[in-house]
């Protein structure tokens, strides 16, 4: 089935996804207010949707933005449009938009609800056997800690990121210091120190039971303090994590090699654990 074939659903109707659509005056697309989020399945279960549902709320809560249904019922229309799509895997997006306007400006709490519910395909394991590249960019989030739909800056990003054979791009402040990247979580490996940012960063749910599994089932110390640019030529292994990558190794930064250039035994071993949990589904 492909995405045009999916089910959504959209305002309290389960329509084909063709069929899913907003009105052209609501505040998320003439003026980019609203927010998402992003989880997926294993063995058909939504990965702790609950925490990826308490970030939608943060989000919302952030920058005033009314979310027209309790956590309860947000679960419950996940769970039945994965269930009408019926696929091996899903992406499951939640989206909440500022809603109609009078005057294409004020809110008025009529948010819209949407739940995006398509195939998840994985990305080829070259990926996790070789390792990827990612640019740096000196574009900034407006609001980091917010899942905003806002996505320009990223959107340019990757587009540059592709243009240079690189998978995906890393925010870099005015003063050198690594953020995160444009999807994802970054993190390093110096020593046996886990370097995590702990400054305008979007708090990862995947990069939380990924610190998990590091804390007790490795001797690795998770150290939260902000890298700088030049200290990527000193740290041994690097990757990303997101829903969609899980754990991506990143052999290569701009023109900078990390580590060895080849993907690390540590990273590696943080992905088994991490695929393990996923399949296993400990978790609500």
């Amino acid at each position: 089935m492909s995405n045009s074939e999916a089910i959504y659903y959209i305002n309290g109707r389960y329509v084909p996804a063709d069929d899913a659509t907003l009105p052209v005056g609501d505040l998320a697309v003439v003026r980019g207010y609203g927010i998402f989020d992003f989880t997926r399945t294993y063995q058909g279960r939504p990965f702790h949707l609950m925490d990826h549902i308490a970030r939608l709320r943060y989000s919302a809560a952030q920058i005033k933005l009314h979310i027209p249904h309790s956590d309860e019922e947000i679960a419950e229309i996940v769970f039945e449009t994965v269930r009408r799509n019926n696929f091996a895997e899903s992406n499951i997006r939640l989206v909440v938009t500022g809603g109609m306007s009078p005057n294409f400006f004020t809110p008025i709490d009529e948010s819209s609800f949407v739940v995006m519910v398509t195939p998840n395909t994985p990305y080829a394991e070259t990926i996790y056997a070789e390792g990827v590249k990612l640019i740096s960019t000196r574009l900034q989030r407006e609001f980091p800690t917010v899942k905003s739909l806002n996505y320009i800056g990223a959107i340019m990003a990757l587009r540059e990121a592709a243009a240079q054979g690189a998978r995906e791009a890393l925010y870099v402040d005015q003063n050198g210091y690594i953020s995160e990247c444009t999807r994802a979580n970054f993190m390093t490996l110096l020593g046996n120190q886990l370097i995590v940012a702990k400054d305008n960063v979007l708090a990862g749910i995947t990069q939380k039971a990924v610190l998990k599994l590091v804390a007790e089932q490795t001797d690795l110390e998770i150290v939260r303090r902000s890298l700088h640019y030049d200290e990527l030529s000193q740290v041994d292994e690097a990757f990303y994590t997101s829903s969609t990558y899980e754990v991506a190794p990143v052999v290569q930064v701009d023109d900078m090699v990390i580590g060895s250039g080849s993907v690390g035994n540590v990273t590696t071993n943080i992905l088994n654990l991490f695929r393990a949990y996923a399949q296993a589904g400990d978790y609500i």
